[in-house]
């Protein structure tokens, strides 16, 4: 297969396309990487099926926090950098 193919495996080890959401694709993957640990112990940390609800709840709450604010600012950044490329 060619290098210059756009394969995602194209090339020795693995590669990402170039992109401005590259940097919230990382956050997305840490913040789901803590959520199943956190669902995995959340039984033996609290007793009360109540509040491990609102635990659960809570985490995924501040992780689309997180992901939606993260998007706004790179989107945001993006097009700044659009605009002073062309000058407008």
């Amino acid at each position: 297969m060619a290098k210059d193919s756009g394969s995602v495996t194209a090339g020795k080890g693995l590669t990402v396309a170039p992109s401005p959401l590259n940097e919230v694709k990382l956050d997305l993957g840490i913040i789901l990487a803590v959520g199943v640990l956190l669902l995995l112990v959340q039984g033996r940390v609290v007793n009360s099926l109540f509040l491990q609800l609102l635990l659960l709840v809570s985490y995924g709450l501040l992780g689309m926090g997180w992901i939606l604010i993260r998007v706004r600012q790179v989107l945001a950044r993006f097009e700044r950098e659009q605009c002073d490329r062309h000058g407008a």
